[in-house]
């Protein structure tokens, strides 16, 4: 009797006490009430202001293989196709994994690479993400990470190649994702000076697990938007650089985009009207989308707007208003 009572006390114990995701997120149960993965409750634009201060910006930069970069798109594509187990089985292959994110969108100070600043985005979204990246938690590769919208189909990308080198853009970036469902956030791990000759610069090279990510978003035809920042001095006469790289299908977008600009109070140069400096036309992704057919925006904003927080929101809401357009 004593044998059977204590076998049922521990049987108890295992069923009350839930399993715990590693990390210092706090984890809920699913929302779908299923056995799959828990969701962490994090303020998202913290969460990714903190990989890119904390991690990136001391990170080095191990170039992957080509088996390695192409696994990791392998992963992402699994995800995106729905078949969740068969992705994280893939992304094990290279010691990524998958953490469901849920945004509690909270205010207030977020630092970002640079210095300290407010929430740039949409608060209080709930939306959920899946993250991808390495699986200890550790930016050890300088690989970098995917952010995938949960709550809607995917529509469209947003890119982030220089997160530390050009400070405040991965909160840009973050910002495009939050406002507008249906996106994916691929952001780099590393300063963009971080590798042996320019290897670590995301958006001039094609051998990195950033572009085999881009290189499968544009397979699926979906639209990007990427997301750089200049020294004021570089265009001083302009605020923001809107260009459509080396394609042109995106024209409509960044029209809505440059006219939002200027609606805000900012000085937009339009790359195709005019002759801008910084207009993406060899960048790496942008070539891609172009002889994929496409579309695909390339965005240069001056540091001083990034480092504004009021600015950068302005500047947030108009890139948002060009990507919506993707999604109807």
């Amino acid at each position: 009797m004593a044998s059977l009572l204590a076998g049922a006390l521990i049987a108890a114990i295992v069923l009350i006490v839930p399993p715990l995701l590693g990390g210092s997120d706090t984890p809920s149960p699913s929302p779908s009430g299923t056995d799959g993965p828990r969701t962490n409750q994090v303020d998202l634009e913290r969460r990714i202001s903190d990989f890119t201060t904390e991690q990136v910006a001391d990170a080095r930069y191990l170039p992957p293989n080509r088996t390695q970069r192409t696994t990791v798109a392998e992963g992402v594509a699994l995800y995106l196709d729905g078949k969740h187990q068969e992705a994280e089985q893939k992304l094990a292959e290279v010691d990524f994994g998958v953490r469901i994110l849920q945004d509690t969108g909270e205010s207030g100070e977020s630092g970002g690479t640079g210095g300290a600043g407010e929430s740039s985005g949409a608060g209080g979204t709930g939306r959920r993400y899946a993250e991808i990246a390495d699986k200890a938690g550790e930016n050890v590769r300088g690989w970098g990470r995917v952010y995938i919208s949960l709550d809607a189909p995917p529509a469209y990308s947003v890119q982030v190649p220089h997160p530390v080198a050009d400070a405040f853009s991965d909160l840009l970036g973050v910002g495009v994702l939050r406002g507008t469902p249906g996106g994916i956030l691929v952001i780099a791990g590393t300063h963009r000076a971080a590798g042996e000759g320019k290897t670590a610069d995301m958006a001039h090279r094609r051998d990195s697990v950033f572009h085999a990510v881009c290189a499968e978003l544009v397979g699926r035809k979906l639209p990007g938007i990427q997301v750089h920042g200049f020294a004021d001095s570089s265009s001083p006469e302009h605020d923001v650089v809107v260009s459509t790289g080396a394609g042109d299908l995106a024209r409509p977008q960044a029209i809505i985009l440059a006219n939002a600009l200027r609606d805000s109070g900012f000085k937009p140069c339009r790359a195709w009207r005019a002759k801008c400096p910084l207009a993406g036309r060899t960048n790496k992704q942008g070539v891609l989308a172009a002889d994929e057919d496409v579309p695909f925006i390339h965005v240069e904003v001056n540091r001083t707007l990034r480092t504004d927080p009021e600015l950068r929101r302005g500047a947030t809401e108009a890139m948002t208003a060009a990507v919506r357009e993707w999604t109807r």
